[in-house]
């Protein structure tokens, strides 16, 4: 099993190792973003993500372990799961070009709030105004208002995660999911690192991303949690 492969297994532990080391929050192993950027954390030894989601839990009220088979401790009287999200991973096997009609434009800082809002608006619950940090992104405008978005979350030495896809409601089925996809798919070949993407089991866009070239690779699970609040 080459590095790659390796990082597969546990990509939000490995984007921590490498790209994204500067937003590492560390409890005895157990590696987390900064909550400000990303809600997300994972692990190697479940045993000790008992104390380490404790501790997790005085900075946020609600984060995810990412694993694909571990299985985390938990102190029930300070952590609570919310819920298991059952999801998979989907790697690039090789793009399939797609015509791109729609002007796609780089995402600044100038629009982040814009990108928050249209995300919370069709996926609310995980993206921080932060995660723009975390790679770059592009949007559709139609009438000067953001429509569609497309962009880039973990990433280690080997791969990008292309996420944060969405179109508002108001222009949906007019293909911007897909060139938004193809495009943010290209610019992370062009940097020479692997195209990754996870979502849940049986999303109907799963066929999209298969028509763009994606693979299902293995399961990879998402374990809710809430801080529990404290009796008074």
């Amino acid at each position: 099993m080459n590095h790659f492969q390796q990082t597969l297994q546990n990509p939000v532990w490995h984007a921590l190792c490498e790209t994204h080391q500067n937003f590492l929050i560390e409890y005895d192993g157990v590696k987390f973003y900064n909550p400000e950027i990303c809600p997300f954390g994972a692990f190697t030894d479940a045993s000790k993500t008992e104390e380490a989601l404790t501790a997790y839990s005085k900075l946020t009220d609600n984060f995810f372990l990412v694993s694909e088979n571990g299985i985390p401790t938990v102190n029930t009287d300070t952590v609570a799961l919310n819920r298991k999200i059952e999801g998979c991973q989907m790697v690039l096997n090789q793009l399939i070009e797609q015509e791109i009609t729609e002007t796609i434009v780089p995402l600044t800082s100038f629009h982040r709030d814009e990108i928050y809002n249209l995300i919370w608006l069709v996926m609310p619950g995980y993206y921080k105004k932060r995660t723009f940090e975390m790679g770059d992104y592009f949007g559709i405008f139609k009438n000067n208002k953001l429509v569609a978005i497309s962009g880039q979350r973990m990433q280690t030495n080997n791969f990008i995660e292309v996420s944060g896809v969405v179109t508002h409601p108001d222009y949906t089925r007019r293909g911007f999911a897909k060139q938004l996809i193809t495009h943010t798919t290209k610019a992370i070949l062009k940097a020479n690192k692997h195209p990754i993407l996870h979502t849940t089991k049986g999303n109907p866009a799963i066929l999209l991303y298969k028509t763009l070239g994606f693979q299902l690779t293995r399961d990879m699970n998402w374990w809710y949690f809430n801080k529990q609040q404290t009796l008074i």
